[in-house]
C-alpha cells in the first residue's frame, strides 16, 4: 500500500511538472508574465518565490497550473487556482495581448513536453535494451492451444516452427509485434511465413475484437526447450538440473519445444518423470517431481492442481540497438502508443468500449506500484505510457483542457477577434464540472475494482 502510494506520487508528480514545465518555459519564452507555478490544487504545503513568479506545491495532487498575467482567475478554478495573486501585472506582458500564434505555442507546449518526455524515456529504454524486456524476439509459432475462430482458421495449417516474417507485409521481429499486429491490422490479415512462397490469409474481422483476442490467445511462441535458470529448493534443482541443459525427453515423450516440458510437467503433479538432457558433449538422465501448486484461471477463474520443476526458460532477446537505433525504436513506440490512446478513445465513443474502463488515481497508484516492484524499467515506461495519455487526453476539446484553450484560439482566428472573457469564463466552468464528472467516474470505477477484488 505504501508502495503503491509513494509511486503514485512520484509518477503523478513527474508528469504534472513536465507538463507545467512546458507551459512555463514557453510563456517566457514569449515574454508573458508567469505569476504562479503550481504542482497540485488547493492550499499550497510549500511557497517560495523567485523574481517575479511564485512557487507552491499545493495538497491536492490531481494536476497543476502556470498562472499568467491575463488570465482570468475568477469563478471555480480560479479559487481551486489560489485566487487572485498579490503580484502587480504589466499589462503590455499579459497573455491575451501576445500574437495568437504565440498563445498558441504556449498553450500546445504542455503536451507537446509531455510527448517529448516519453520519446525520451522510451529512447532511453531501447537503448539498455529494456524497451522490451517481456518480448520474445521471435516470431515462430507453437502448436495451437485452444480451438481457433473460423476466420482464423488457416493458422492451423501452418507447420509446427514455422516463423512469422510479415503481417500486412510490414517486418516482425518479436512476439510483442506479431500479436500486436493480429490484434490490429485491417483485414484481410496476410502473413507472410518463412519458406512458403503464397501468404497465409486471415479474414479477422475490423471491428470484432473478440474474435482477435481468441485468435491472439489460441497462439504460443515457439521457444527451444534449453533451461536459462533453475532455482534453489525447487525440484528442478534437487533433480540436478542445471543453466544451458537442453532438455530431449521427459516422462515418455520426445521434447521439441519449451511448451511440450512446460506440458509434461505441469500434468505431473506429485508424480516422479523421467527426462534426459544435453549437457556440453553428453547425454544426462535424471529424474524429477514436479511440486504440486494450486493455481486458478484468470478466464475461468477455476482453481486446479498443476505441476512446477522451478526452471525458467532461455529467452532470445534482440541485441541493443545503438544510438540511432534507440531513436528510431523510440520514436516507432511512442507512436505506438499514441495510436493505442486513440484506439480506446474512438471504442469509447463508439461505445464499443464501456465507460467502467476508466481507470483513476487508483488504478494509477497500483499500477505504478506493480511497475516499482518489477524494477526502475517497468516504471518508466508506465510513466511514459500515462505521459502520452495525458497528451493525447489534454487536447480533446473540453474547454478547462489545452484542447479547448486552442479551440478558443481557432475560434478567434476564425472571427478575427477573440471569444469575450465572459463567455470563456462560463465554457471554462462547464468544463471544469465536466472533468468533474470524468474524475467521479473513474474514481468509482477504481473502488468498485477494489470490492470486486
Amino acid at each position: 500500500m505504501l508502495l503503491n502510494v509513494a509511486a503514485f506520487i512520484v509518477v503523478v508528480g513527474v508528469l504534472i511538472f513536465v507538463h507545467e514545465a512546458g507551459h512555463f518555459l514557453a510563456a517566457k519564452a514569449s515574454g508573458v508574465q508567469v505569476l504562479r507555478f503550481s504542482l497540485g490544487f488547493g492550499r499550497p504545503l510549500v511557497r517560495w518565490r523567485r523574481g517575479e513568479t511564485e512557487y507552491m506545491v499545493c495538497w491536492i495532487p490531481l494536476g497543476g497550473y502556470v498562472k499568467m498575467a491575463g488570465l482570468e482567475d475568477e469563478g471555480a478554478m480560479g479559487e481551486i487556482e489560489g485566487g487572485k495573486t498579490e503580484t502587480p501585472i504589466d499589462p503590455a506582458r499579459a497573455f491575451d495581448k501576445q500574437g495568437l500564434p504565440a498563445r498558441l505555442f504556449i498553450i500546445v507546449a504542455g503536451v507537446t513536453m509531455n510527448a517529448v518526455f516519453a520519446f525520451l524515456v522510451y529512447c532511453g529504454l531501447a537503448y539498455t535494451g529494456a524497451l522490451d524486456t517481456d518480448s520474445l524476439a521471435t516470431t515462430r509459432l507453437d502448436t495451437i492451444v485452444a480451438t481457433l475462430p473460423a476466420p482464423a482458421a488457416p493458422l492451423a495449417g501452418v507447420a509446427r516452427g514455422a516463423r512469422v516474417t510479415t503481417v500486412n507485409d510490414d517486418s516482425v521481429r518479436t512476439w510483442r509485434e506479431l500479436v500486436t499486429a493480429l490484434a490490429t491490422a485491417p483485414p484481410p490479415v496476410r502473413l507472410g511465413i518463412e519458406g512458403r512462397a503464397e501468404p497465409v490469409v486471415l479474414n479477422l474481422p475490423a471491428t470484432d475484437t473478440t474474435v482477435r483476442l481468441a485468435t491472439v490467445r489460441a497462439l504460443r511462441a515457439f521457444l527451444d526447450p534449453v533451461i536459462a535458470t533453475v532455482a534453489g529448493g525447487t525440484p528442478g534443482s534437487l533433480a540436478g538440473l542445471q543453466p544451458g541443459d537442453r532438455i530431449l525427453f521427459a516422462g515418455d515423450d520426445t521434447v521439441r519445444s519449451w511448451q511440450d516440458f512446460t506440458a509434461t510437467a505441469r500434468a505431473s503433479a506429485g508424480r516422479p518423470i523421467r527426462m534426459r538432457v544435453r549437457r556440453g558433449d553428453s547425454t544426462v538422465a535424471l529424474m524429477v517431481t514436479p511440486r504440486a501448486e494450486r493455481e486458478t484461471d484468470p478466464e475461468t477463474k477455476k482453481t486446479q492442481t498443476i505441476g512446477r520443476i522451478g526452471v525458467g526458460v532461455l529467452q532470445p532477446t534482440l541485441p541493443r540497438p545503438g544510438l540511432v537505433g534507440a531513436i528510431r525504436l523510440g520514436a516507432l513506440e511512442t507512436k505506438s502508443r499514441v495510436g493505442d490512446v486513440l484506439r480506446f478513445l474512438g471504442q469509447f465513443v463508439t461505445g464499443r468500449a464501456s465507460v467502467r474502463e476508466l481507470g483513476g488515481p487508483i488504478l494509477i497508484g497500483q499500477v505504478s506500484g506493480q511497475a516499482a516492484r518489477i524494477g526502475i524499467p517497468y516504471l518508466l515506461s508506465v510513466m511514459a505510457f500515462l505521459s502520452i495519455n495525458l497528451a493525447v487526453l489534454n487536447l480533446l476539446p473540453i474547454p478547462i483542457l489545452d484542447g479547448g484553450q486552442v479551440a478558443f484560439l481557432l475560434a478567434e482566428a476564425v472571427r478575427r477577434k477573440p471569444l469575450s472573457v465572459q463567455l470563456r469564463l462560463r465554457l471554462t466552468q462547464v468544463g471544469f464540472y465536466i472533468l468533474l464528472a470524468i474524475m467521479a467516474l473513474a474514481l468509482s470505477n477504481d473502488v468498485l475494482r477494489l470490492f470486486a477484488r
